[in-house]
């Protein structure tokens, strides 16, 4: 089989540029642009260690190694969890590059690499497009401790929904949803007030009950009011819809 050293040499640097770019983005890294070239220079060297006549086990210690050299040379070492960050960031973005265009090779058995050198930067932006989206959904997730008037308490998997921005228009407290089975076995609860709701077909009245608070990330909240709905049924494990007030609060 015939090597083409420069060839190896270039794929190698556009490669490493792409995965530290995507890196540097995903976790928001703030590195100078040529330590970036710098570590993809670095690891297309260190390529070459492919033909050194080793062992299989001691050559992927040594690549393993090289890579965390090379993530040390691009974002620096700043402490333990930093670095190790990186590397994972890293080697998980590798995988999924490398097993993208796997399987596009097996797909497509003629697929040559410069065809490859376009692709892979269109799979890492996907991927980063994704991380973003991922990343805030999942700020929208709430663990919720909802104390009652009669001081009995609440644990749920809450969910800061953009579309509730219910409000009672009298006592200007806003409304967070769950299912009111969620109540089953608390006692001595207030009877509810009917909070008139607008949706897209109708106009109708919500039971909702005052309580004392709401604990969510250590921050208590006060102005709100308990809808209590038996048409919600949560989803993902989410078992009440917060307000979108708290994201402007």
């Amino acid at each position: 089989m015939v090597i083409y050293l420069d060839l190896l040499f270039i794929l190698n640097f556009i490669y490493d540029l792409l995965l530290l770019l995507t890196v540097s983005v995903t976790l928001k890294r703030k590195v100078a642009f040529k330590r970036i070239l710098g570590g993809s220079l670095y690891g297309a060297i260190t390529t070459y260690t492919v033909l050194l006549p080793l062992d299989k086990f001691i050559l992927l210690i040594l690549k393993i190694l090289l890579g965390i050299l090379m993530v040390i040379i691009t974002f620096s070492y700043k402490n333990f969890k930093y670095t190790l960050n990186n590397i994972l960031y890293l080697y998980m973005v590798s995988v999924i590059l490398a097993g993208f265009l796997y399987f596009l090779k097996i797909e497509f058995a003629n697929l040559s690499y410069l065809i490859s050198l376009v692709i892979a930067p269109l799979i890492l932006y996907l991927y980063i497009k994704e991380q973003k989206s991922l990343k805030q959904i999942i700020n929208y997730y709430r663990k919720v401790i909802i104390t009652l008037t009669n001081n009995q308490t609440l644990e749920l998997n809450g969910f800061i929904d953009t579309g509730n921005t219910l409000k009672d228009p009298v006592t200007g407290k806003f409304i967070i949803l769950i299912n009111k089975k969620k109540l089953k076995g608390i006692y001595n609860i207030r009877s509810p007030m009917y909070v008139p709701i607008h949706t897209v077909n109708k106009t109708s009245l919500l039971p909702c009950i005052k309580i004392k608070n709401i604990m969510i990330d250590n921050q208590e909240y006060s102005n709100y009011l308990l809808g209590l709905s038996s048409d919600f049924h949560g989803f993902d494990e989410v078992e009440c819809l917060l307000n979108y007030a708290l994201l402007e609060e």
